[in-house]
């Protein structure tokens, strides 16, 4: 029996790195899985790859999180196809990354769009159905860079606003039988990360060792710890726990 069968999972921006990750191990663990990404091929080709067992269902759904039309068209699709929806996670992420001064209003309007607006649009159409079942489960993806990070102003900003964005929920959801929570990772090994060691002209493995020198557990994460992070703050296991931030950085913060 697992942790979420019967269960309906939606996941953004999960067709690789930490939502792939995630929307998998929801799969594992019983739930029939909905991966949202800008590109629908994409999407359906992450869903294929998760592993289902009898009852289980998986879609991939092309959505741009940050137009309400999109959303809610999602939203509507995955319960017509999967028929509900009890977990959100709020992943789509893209990063725009520059010094202050050079920052243009495109790149932070892109970074605030989908992060802030895209989490608020995907929570506000899913809330509807939580509210009305008296049962939900959302969790955001917020980051170390919240704390302040260079070259990052945008993508600091929408990430410490995704945590008041968490606990405002906590307290307006919370009499309804929904959780809200958040997750801030550290240094992930994904395909965004390695795409910023390229950017900084590094190779990706010299941008992982480094990180993993200033990180007291000697490693970086993987996809992989978040999700196992994520599988216990949208269980019944953590309905005790809302409006929290859940920093998984291998401690990296401490320092």
């Amino acid at each position: 029996m697992g942790r979420f069968d019967g269960r309906v999972a939606v996941v953004t921006g999960a067709a690789r790195g930490i939502g792939f990750g995630t929307a998998q191990r929801f799969a594992e663990e019983g739930a029939s899985v909905a991966v949202i990404d800008l590109d629908e091929s994409a999407a359906g080709e992450a869903a294929a790859k998760l592993p289902l067992g009898e009852g289980q269902k998986a879609i991939g759904i092309g959505c741009d999180v940050s137009d309400t039309e999109s959303v809610q068209s999602a939203v509507d699709r995955v319960v017509d196809e999967l028929g509900g929806i009890h977990i959100l996670v709020n992943n789509a992420g893209v990063t725009r990354d520059n010094l202050l001064f050079k920052m243009t209003d495109e790149d932070w309007d892109v970074v605030m769009g989908v992060h802030l607006r895209g989490a608020f649009l995907m929570t506000r159409a899913a809330q509807k159905h939580f509210v009305e079942q008296r049962y939900g489960k959302i969790l955001n993806l917020s980051s170390v860079s919240a704390l302040g990070n260079r070259g990052q102003a945008n993508y600091s900003a929408a990430k410490m606003g995704i945590q008041g964005f968490t606990r405002t929920l906590g307290i307006e959801l919370g009499p309804y039988g929904v959780n809200a929570n958040a997750i801030a990772p550290g240094f992930i090994a994904t395909e965004m990360t390695d795409a910023t060691a390229r950017r900084l002209k590094m190779e990706p493995e010299e941008l992982r060792k480094m990180n993993a020198d200033h990180n007291p557990v000697r490693r970086v994460g993987q996809p992989e710890d978040i999700a196992a992070a994520a599988a216990f703050l949208c269980s019944d296991e953590a309905s005790y726990v809302t409006g929290q931030t859940l920093y998984v950085d291998g401690g990296a913060k401490l320092g």
